[in-house]
């Protein structure tokens, strides 16, 4: 959410320019017509009474450098959208959530007992489409041979689709959210599973206290062996860890895959304060 906020930041601050500064940008016309008129002036009140940026630099056309800035900042929003598409699509097929079942919803062609995670596929592709859209019309729209070719005017028809396939995408993605279950018993095996996790703050803590090579001493009871709870009870209690205060040994006995969390609880009820202040 941290990250999409940021980019939405970045999409909401790039400003909008106008001109109307005559054909070829030095008011030429103009001019000639009123020599006695601030044009400059007379122009940004004009362009600015639009609600627009007045550019007071340009050719025959407003070089749509903004056009860049506010397609390359969608883009980025939504890169991180697939990126979250993928890992939500992963941790479904591991079995992390569940999708809640919508009737005469059809899973799959020959196995009806699939349910799949459509939304985000779906939501991934269009982002797809609406990248490779924006990609160009970021790349292709500041360049203008001589200033006066008009390659711009065939893609700028396109614009919409960028915009409309990020919208199919987003609505896709908050659909899928919408079914999410979490399957806490299927987390909780595999954190069990996991015992290795505890070998960061029990070598953290060795290196508090000053024990030899806290590194090493974890790396050979963890690598490459499948971790039990007994084992690494075992390691915190035994001689590995004899100069650690006995109430810090207790503390790391009593830790588990899901309790090592730091202070991810904490982070996550303060997302909305500080997306506030971006």
């Amino acid at each position: 959410a941290y990250r999409l906020a940021r980019q939405i930041k970045q999409f909401e601050n790039v400003e909008l320019l106008g001109k109307i500064n005559g054909a070829v940008g030095n008011y030429n016309a103009h001019l000639s017509a009123y020599p006695n008129v601030d044009w400059p002036a007379h122009s940004q009140a004009f362009v600015e009474s639009l609600g627009l940026t007045f550019n007071p630099y340009t050719t025959q056309i407003e070089p749509h450098d903004y056009m860049a800035e506010l397609f390359d900042a969608l883009r980025r929003f939504n890169t991180i959208l697939i990126d979250f598409n993928r890992d939500v699509w992963g941790y479904i097929s591991l079995g992390y959530f569940k999708q809640k079942l919508k009737e005469g919803e059809v899973g799959s062609s020959t196995m009806p007992h699939k349910v799949n995670p459509i939304d985000f596929e779906n939501s991934e592709g269009n982002l797809g489409i609406a990248n490779a859209v924006l990609a160009h019309l970021g790349e292709k729209l500041p360049i203008s041979r001589w200033q006066r070719d008009l390659t711009d005017s065939t893609v700028l028809r396109n614009m919409g689709v960028g915009f409309a396939q990020s919208l199919i995408a987003f609505d896709a993605c908050l659909k899928g959210i919408g079914k999410l279950e979490l399957n806490a018993n299927r987390l909780n095996e595999d954190l069990d599973q996991a015992q290795e996790v505890l070998a960061e703050p029990i070598q953290t803590v060795m290196r508090r206290y000053n024990v030899e090579k806290p590194y090493e001493k974890l790396k050979a009871l963890t690598r490459g062996q499948a971790m039990t709870r007994d084992m690494m009870v075992n390691f915190v209690n035994g001689n590995e860890l004899a100069q650690v205060p006995s109430e810090e040994r207790a503390r790391l006995a009593e830790l588990t895959p899901a309790t090592y969390t730091g202070n991810a609880a904490e982070q996550a009820k303060q997302i909305n304060e500080l997306i506030s202040k971006i």
